[in-house]
C-alpha cells in the first residue's frame, strides 16, 4: 500500500467515525446529542479557522514593533560602547594616578636620602672642625702658662 493510499484510508475511516450515517455500528454506540455536539464543535472550529485566515492583518503594527526593537537594540549597543569606553578611560586614569603617586613617593624618598646625606656631611664637618680645633693649637700644653703671660703683656 502506498503513502497516498494510507492517507486516503485514514480519511475514509475518519469520515465513517464522524457519524455521517455510513457506519451503522459506530452510530449505534454514539449518542445523538454527542453527535450534534461534535458536529457543532467541528463547524465552530472550521468557522473560527476560516475567520482567522480571512481577517485582515495589520502590517503596520509589526513594522512599529520592529522599529522599536531596532531602536532599543541601538540604544543598548550605544550603552555598551559608552560603558566600554568609559571603563577604558577610567582604567587609564587610575594607571596614571598610580604612576604619579609612585613618582612622588620616589621623589620623597630621594629627598629624604639627600637630607640624611647632607646631615651626615654636616656632622662629619662639625666633627672634623672640632678635631682640627683640638689638634691645632698655637702652643703646646706645657707652654700654655707662658703663652698666657705673654698674651697679658701684649694687651697692656
Amino acid at each position: 500500500m502506498s503513502f497516498k493510499d494510507k492517507i486516503a484510508e485514514r480519511a475514509r475511516r475518519r469520515t465513517l467515525a464522524a457519524g455521517d450515517g455510513l457506519n451503522p455500528e459506530l452510530n449505534a454506540e454514539q449518542d445523538p446529542e454527542l453527535d450534534e455536539a461534535l458536529r457543532n464543535f467541528r463547524s465552530s472550529v472550521q468557522a473560527w479557522s476560516e475567520a482567522a485566515y480571512v481577517r485582515p492583518r495589520a502590517a503596520v503594527e509589526r513594522g512599529q514593533r520592529r522599529i522599536w526593537r531596532l531602536a532599543v537594540g541601538w540604544a543598548l549597543g550605544c550603552v555598551l560602547v559608552a560603558g566600554g569606553a568609559s571603563t577604558g578611560v577610567w582604567e587609564h586614569h587610575q594607571r596614571e594616578m598610580r604612576s604619579a603617586a609612585a613618582r612622588v613617593a620616589e621623589q620623597e624618598r630621594l629627598a629624604a636620602q639627600q637630607r640624611r646625606n647632607q646631615q651626615v656631611r654636616q656632622e662629619d664637618e662639625d666633627l672634623l672642625a672640632k678635631v682640627d680645633s683640638d689638634v691645632s693649637r698655637e702652643v703646646p700644653r706645657a707652654m700654655e702658662p707662658l703663652a698666657q703671660l705673654m698674651a697679658e703683656d701684649e694687651t697692656r
